[in-house]
């Protein structure tokens, strides 16, 4: 029989053999929490006799869930007993489907209802804008449905959003999402967040019915607690609520996606939810060195709402954190090649023939000799032999741009994790088939791409109608549209929308001999309506439009040049990136990706890149303490991907979201004691140094006081209130409310304290 026991360490046991009452096991990164979440759904079945249908594990991904399933199915044919059935594991919404095909009968609904995507659910919106005459111009349907979204999340329906609407807007929503609901029960559907919010729904209306679902599932475990928002934490606090046999795990360290209403509170006030409860805590680390995890200590330690716990390895030493300060943006690419070039032609040379003297500078250290000199007592050479051991990791998708094109020089192959890469992403694909269109009006791909967008009430069978008319009269689509000024082709009002359209592109072609290119693509994103389409989409279209404005910055390599005389080179360049972008995602290749994306994965070597105030943090967390802790976990999941080595980048000069800033380095990075950093410089070699026992020997100055503090509240004559972020005898950079990030002059700042 399997000694399942046998395979934890002493707190992953008592994990796993505390299984009466309710539970919370804080697992601080790489510590194994699946492996024990497994092992003791095991243990219930194989030495508690817990029937396997009486056991629910919930999960917030289907990979995770997979993952899980497929773990325990191997943990079970390895032991010599047998058991009947399986536990019920899913994840929350495909647990409360399940539920729901038996249940929602007693909700009005036939049980065979369909599940709506992101697409049915906006065209049912548009269809109720219209039949209740709501104009698509002053209230975006998107921003609508993620309203609708968060109130069902926070478990409010239509009537009791209704109670609390304030003001115009939210009457008009209120109205949407009563019509939504009745529309949705009329289709015999449900959309994704009724999944949670209906089965709550029923637990509510219906005790029975509850009842029934506390006496199946007498034991629940939920992985990642901290990710839990409202209606996710309400249902299981009602399914626990008879038995309270509640197992939850997580790491309120790496609660990161408040912006999704997720709630840290929920693992923060485990044990006031659930009297008598047992904390766990999983502190040791299997994945990476003890440097990394020092630092990472050192980051998470400023942030006040959370779990004290102290996270450990076995792995002593290791590389330290490296650092490096580049001019602008792309010396930053260009080191993280370099670095991964140099590492991996290392690791060729170091398979051929090992040498004495190849031996990384590794530190030894106890906290009590936190500042004694490092000690080299063991080989911590870098195990990077495919470029599958590294990855990117950044603040925003926009930082992409320019780390793509320098690996795609090199011919690097990368993989962009959880996004598109940049140059295949909608908005930059968009902008560029009208710059295509107004350079070749020949261009009917182009045409079609760009016609709707933003809407302009033409469909494909108008778009069909258009181009014959073209072809018959053996001209381009645009020279056909402008025609129809006079022609009968299609109603009045399609034939004004088509030859207001190609108006546009001609005024737009017109400019190309009096404006620079950067300055062409800005007038076609304003002029377009697509600039003002973004906006209306919120948060969603913030990020649309820093990809539009980080291809503003691209095309002002071109600032010397009118864009008649530089667009086709810079067309032709963008396609021959796209060409070349097109990697087999199954290749050996770096990984890219933003830092929310990396949560739950693990690569040998990470680069983080932009430690900037304003990027990393970001510049919305600024005015917000709560929003800065989330940007400190955020900084914490990043450097606890690594298992054997962190870089740590940042610039001077950065040029992104369509201007060039001087930028201060992040606040995380005066986090890390020095002792654990080494600096880089442009002049060395970084990772051959280190492998080879070369030290660089520069020191962090200390910073000299300013009158001005770190936080202090402060006026400007034109940017209006602000708070300090970082000040020095020189430079004083502020955040502003509404101008944003601003470093100023120290002798001609003119502000004044609040």
């Amino acid at each position: 029989m399997l000694n399942l026991l046998d395979q934890l360490n002493p707190s992953q046991k008592i994990a796993v053999t505390t299984t009466e009452g309710p539970v919370l096991v804080i697992a601080g990164a790489g510590s194994g929490k699946t492996k024990t979440l497994t092992h003791r759904v095991v243990y219930l079945i194989q030495e508690k006799n817990i029937a396997p249908h009486n056991i629910l594990a919930v999960t917030f991904t289907n990979k995770a869930s997979m993952e899980m399933k497929d773990r325990i199915m191997k943990l079970l044919r390895e032991s010599s007993q047998k058991s009947n059935g399986f536990p019920h594991i899913g994840t929350f919404h495909n647990i409360c489907a399940k539920i729901l095909r038996k249940e929602i009968d007693n909700l009005g609904y036939k049980k065979t209802f369909n599940i709506f995507d992101d697409q049915d659910q906006l065209t049912l919106i548009k269809r109720i804008f219209k039949n209740l005459e709501i104009n698509k111009d002053q209230f975006n349907p998107r921003g609508i449905l993620s309203i609708i979204s968060k109130a069902k999340n926070e478990l409010r329906n239509a009537e009791m959003f209704e109670l609390g609407a304030n003001g115009y807007y939210e009457e008009i929503v209120s109205k949407v999402y009563k019509r939504y609901q009745k529309e949705l029960k009329e289709n015999n559907a449900l959309d994704f967040d009724d999944l949670i919010f209906l089965t709550v729904t029923i637990f509510e209306k219906f005790p029975a019915i509850l009842n029934y679902y506390q006496e199946l599932f007498r034991y629940i475990m939920v992985d990642e607690y901290q990710d839990t928002n409202h209606a996710q934490y309400r249902l299981i606090k009602m399914l626990s609520a008879k038995h309270k046999n509640i197992w939850v795990c997580g790491d309120d360290w790496q609660s990161i996606y408040g912006w999704r209403q997720a709630n840290i509170e929920n693992i923060l006030n485990f044990e006031k939810d659930y009297s008598n409860a047992k904390e766990i805590k999983l502190e040791q680390n299997y994945r990476s060195t003890q440097i990394i995890l020092d630092a990472a200590a050192e980051i998470i330690a400023k942030n006040v709402n959370q779990k004290n716990k102290k996270i450990w390895t076995e792995k002593k030493g290791g590389h330290l954190i490296t650092s490096f300060e580049a001019e602008d943006e792309k010396e930053e690419a260009q080191f993280i090649v370099k670095e991964i070039k140099n590492s991996l032609e290392l690791a060729v040379d170091s398979s051929q023939q090992k040498t004495t003297d190849q031996k990384s500078i590794i530190a030894n250290r106890e906290p009590s000799t936190a500042n004694q000199e490092l000690s080299p007592t063991v080989n911590c050479e870098l195990l990077t032999k495919n470029y599958s051991d590294f990855a990117i990791l950044y603040r925003t998708n926009a930082q992409s741009r320019i780390i793509e094109e320098i690996m795609l020089k090199y011919s690097i192959p990368y993989r962009i994790i959880g996004g598109l890469k940049f140059y295949q992403r909608k908005e930059v694909k968009d902008i560029i088939a009208y710059l295509r269109l107004i350079q070749n009006p020949a261009d009917s791909i182009s045409l079609e791409r760009i016609l709707n967008e933003p809407k302009r009430g033409l469909g494909k069978a108008t778009l069909k109608k258009w181009l014959s008319f073209a072809q018959e009269k053996n001209i381009n689509p645009i020279e056909a549209g402008l025609l129809l000024k006079n022609e009968t082709l299609l109603n009045k009002g399609k034939n004004s929308a088509i030859v207001n359209f190609c108006e546009f592109i001609n005024k737009t072609a017109n400019l190309r001999s009096t404006l620079t290119l950067s300055q062409l693509i800005r007038k076609i994103f304003e002029l377009s309506g697509y600039e003002k389409m973004l906006e209306d989409l919120g948060e969603e279209g913030e990020v649309k439009a820093e990809n539009i404005k980080e291809l503003l910055s691209v095309s002002k390599k071109y600032k010397d040049a009118m864009a008649i005389d530089s667009i086709d080179q810079f067309l032709e360049e963008v396609a021959l990136v796209s060409d070349t972008d097109k990697i087999d995602q199954d290749q050996n290749s770096v990984h890219m990706m933003t830092l929310h994306s990396a949560k739950g994965l693990e690569f040998p070597v990470i680069f983080i890149a932009g430690l900037e105030e304003g990027i990393l943090p970001h510049s919305r967390s600024m005015l917000s303490h709560k929003e800065m802790e989330e940007e400190r976990r955020l900084m914490y999941v990043g450097v606890t991907r690594a298992k054997e080595k962190v870089y740590l980048l940042f610039t001077n000069l950065r040029t992104i979201f369509g201007s060039t800033q001087s930028n201060t380095p992040s606040r995380f990075l005066d986090d890390i004691p020095t002792h654990l950093m080494d600096i880089a410089t442009p002049e060395k070699n970084n990772f051959l140094d280190t492998i080879f026992g070369k030290k660089n020997k520069k020191e962090i100055l200390p910073k000299t006081p300013s009158e001005f503090k770190d936080g202090e509240k402060v006026s400007h004559p034109e940017f209006g209130d602000g708070v300090v972020i970082s000040s020095n005898p020189e430079t004083i950079t502020v955040v502003f409310r509404k101008a944003g990030i601003k470093k100023l002059s120290a002798a001609y700042a003119n502000l004044k304290k609040l």
